[in-house]
């Protein structure tokens, strides 16, 4: 079955770009990672297996990520990109959808489920990252980062995949303002499955761990690949999120 394309009016001035695959419910929506894009390996694959299996999938890119317009420096924050997400939610599913999250896209889900508990039946997380601005983030920052931060307001953070890119001190502060994990439960229900590599520099296995076991439903099941990196891109874990998705 052939992908849909298209472009999401944001009434801004700005548009989010998106990929659907027609089929059977729920919708399986991708919400990627923190200076991802909607074709990295593990959305690729959910898209040759939704047109294999028949299923609806839906993939996008926030404000300032891929093929989407905007500037990340001057717009992007957490605010946004959930906005962005409930907008893709509304605009391109009907009925149930199920959200898969990678690294901070994770914590946009989480976000997402609490906003549409009615809609959203399920989330599937890979290295989620909640709250990952204000303490994965802000705790790294060395002296020069933080006296960027004060002088200009951005800081360019070096990156383990490529060019540096900015952290601005409106990121930091509007993350916080979304912060999930703290002395109350996280008031999710429906089921959750987490993937974590134990090996992964970014997000610590104990911080995805943290989630699982905040979140308020009873449902949740956290796997730790030792030796999983943060991408999870080898083809055995791709075939453990594919496994995963498909139990929904």
């Amino acid at each position: 079955m052939s992908e849909q394309t298209g472009k999401l009016d944001r009434g801004d001035g700005e548009h989010l770009a998106w990929r659907k695959v027609e089929g059977r419910g729920p919708a399986v929506v991708w919400l990627g990672g923190f200076r991802s894009d909607m074709t990295g390996t593990k959305a690729e694959a959910l898209a040759d297996w939704a047109a294999a299996s028949g299923r609806s999938y839906v993939r996008f890119d926030y404000l300032g990520h891929g093929a989407s317009s905007g500037d990340f420096q001057a717009k992007g924050t957490i605010t946004r990109w959930r906005e962005d997400a409930l907008a893709v939610l509304d605009a391109l599913t009907e009925g149930a959808a199920v959200l898969v999250g990678s690294s901070m896209g994770g914590w946009i889900a989480c976000l997402v489920a609490m906003a549409r508990p009615r809609q959203v039946k399920a989330l599937a997380l890979i290295a989620p990252a909640p709250d990952f601005t204000e303490k994965l983030m802000a705790p790294e920052i060395p002296p020069e980062g933080h006296e960027a931060l004060a002088r200009d307001g951005v800081w360019l953070r070096p990156s383990l995949y490529g060019e540096p890119y900015p952290i601005t001190r409106t990121l930091l502060e509007d993350g916080a303002r979304w912060s999930i994990l703290g002395s109350q439960p996280v008031p999710i229900e429906v089921p959750v499955r987490i993937l974590q590599g134990g090996a992964d520099p970014d997000v610590p296995w104990r911080h995805a761990l943290e989630l699982a076991q905040q979140i308020k439903g009873e449902d949740v099941v956290f796997s730790l690949i030792k030796d999983g990196d943060h991408r999870l891109s080898r083809p055995q874990d791709i075939a453990r999120l594919v496994a995963m998705v498909e139990e929904f």
